[in-house]
């Protein structure tokens, strides 16, 4: 393809976006683009080192300005190692997380500054935006049964804490004309309508069957 794009899944722990970016990815990859996967924090090696700081390392106080900027670190890193090349070379980008999460996550849930997040965004990214955000809603009790294994620190925090989670991704949704998807369908019927949601997004740069 001779335009690349950049498309962001979001959504709570449990919604399922990380394997529904990896589906995303192999439809366009079967549909004739060159994709590169990410996620974010993570997918570079300074990025992995921080996002088992921001995950794993329970043992380890981390304040919420800490946890914003570390994040910040990981994603100015992807951004410019990963995502900015990519879509130099006219490929594809599908990541797994990306600004929103920043904001709803230290920002509605946790109590910083919503804009001061954004702007500190704004260096991280070096601007860059998704040119689709794809939100993966599902509620709680859902999500809670899918994550069947160990949780990590920000998914081992209180109910409350990820209502507000979930009300932040509806808020920034609306906000950034995001598109909000429905994630307690079938697994099968939830890839359908983001494939068709990419497919009409991109419909003028994207000439492929819904079925591929």
């Amino acid at each position: 393809m001779k335009s690349g794009k950049f498309v962001v899944l979001e959504g709570v722990d449990g919604s399922g976006k990380s394997s529904q970016a990896t589906a995303l990815a192999e439809w366009l990859e079967h549909a004739g683009c060159r994709v590169v996967s990410c996620h974010d924090p993570g997918s570079t090696p300074l990025g992995d080192a921080v996002r088992d700081v921001l995950l794993h390392r329970k043992e380890l106080r981390l304040d919420p300005e800490a946890e914003m900027f570390l994040y910040m670190a990981s994603r100015a890193q992807l951004v410019r190692e990963v995502i900015q090349p990519a879509l130099r070379n006219g490929d594809w980008v599908v990541s797994d997380r990306f600004l929103m999460s920043n904001i709803v996550y230290q920002g509605h849930a946790g109590g910083l500054d919503i804009e001061a997040i954004r702007e500190a965004g704004e260096i991280a990214t070096c601007g860059i935006q998704p040119d689709l955000t794809l939100v993966l809603d599902i509620d709680l009790d859902t999500a809670s049964v899918r994550m069947n294994r160990p949780l990590d620190r920000l998914e081992s925090r209180g109910e409350d804490y990820h209502q507000k989670v979930r009300n932040g991704y509806h808020i920034e949704a609306q906000s950034e004309d995001a598109v909000l998807i429905d994630a307690t369908a079938d697994t099968d019927k939830v890839r359908t309508e983001i494939i068709a949601v990419t497919q009409s997004t991109f419909s003028n740069v994207l000439n492929c069957s819904l079925n591929s």
